[in-house]
């Protein structure tokens, strides 16, 4: 069972998105919390594998508890959820390291996706979003080349995560066994003194090889 941790002030919008996360039968959500400082909590006192937050709480909001529980809960996946597709939010969640950015309005097919690639070390930015936040990224180095001692094989991974797929879908693509792929990518991180995936996939943006 994937036990799922769902953050927002507003009880009917939380009790809506249960519902459609549990169509799922392998998904439950076994905590719910209405501010970031309620969800840090019950994170200090059960596990959980994904956690949901909306970006707009009051007491403490998604962006400032995606911090606390990124800083404290490693393995801990977490996607942002909200109404409010600006783009500076978007910027500061990647940075992060959030496993993804949806609009509370998108359908019951994409949460349950972005859940499940979440799971996988995928990253999932709704198109509307994408299209707002990409041509910053882009504009920010200004097309630099990628660090010249990456490998053709890291380049061509390190452009898969870029695009936002699990490393069984890289393994796939380029015909590599998973084990090499995540092999290469924690040599990817080294080499580049880089924190996580999401930071891998704004650079492969930023780098023109996406």
């Amino acid at each position: 069972m994937i036990r799922i941790l769902l953050a927002e002030d507003q009880m009917m919008v939380r009790q809506g998105l249960k519902m459609m996360i549990e169509t799922d039968e392998e998904m439950k959500v076994t905590g719910e919390a209405s501010n970031g400082k309620e969800a840090i909590s019950l994170c200090e006192k059960q596990l959980f594998d994904v956690v949901i937050l909306d970006i707009r709480m009051p007491v403490m909001n998604g962006i400032e508890a995606a911090k606390v529980l990124q800083s404290r809960f490693k393995e801990l996946k977490i996607l942002i959820l909200t109404t409010f597709d600006d783009s500076e939010y978007v910027m500061d969640a990647l940075k992060i390291g959030v496993s993804g950015y949806i609009l509370k309005d998108g359908d019951t097919g994409l949460l349950i996706r972005s859940i499940r690639s979440a799971l996988k070390g995928g990253l999932t930015v709704e198109d509307q979003v994408a299209a707002k936040v990409m041509p910053l990224l882009l504009n920010r180095q200004g097309g630099e080349k990628p660090d010249p001692s990456l490998t053709p094989r890291e380049r061509a991974i390190l452009t898969c995560i870029g695009e936002g797929l699990s490393n069984h879908e890289i393994a796939d693509r380029l015909g590599l066994s998973v084990g090499t792929v995540k092999n290469n990518t924690s040599q990817i991180l080294q080499k580049l003194d880089l924190r996580d995936r999401t930071q891998l996939a704004i650079y492969a943006i930023r780098h023109n090889l996406v």
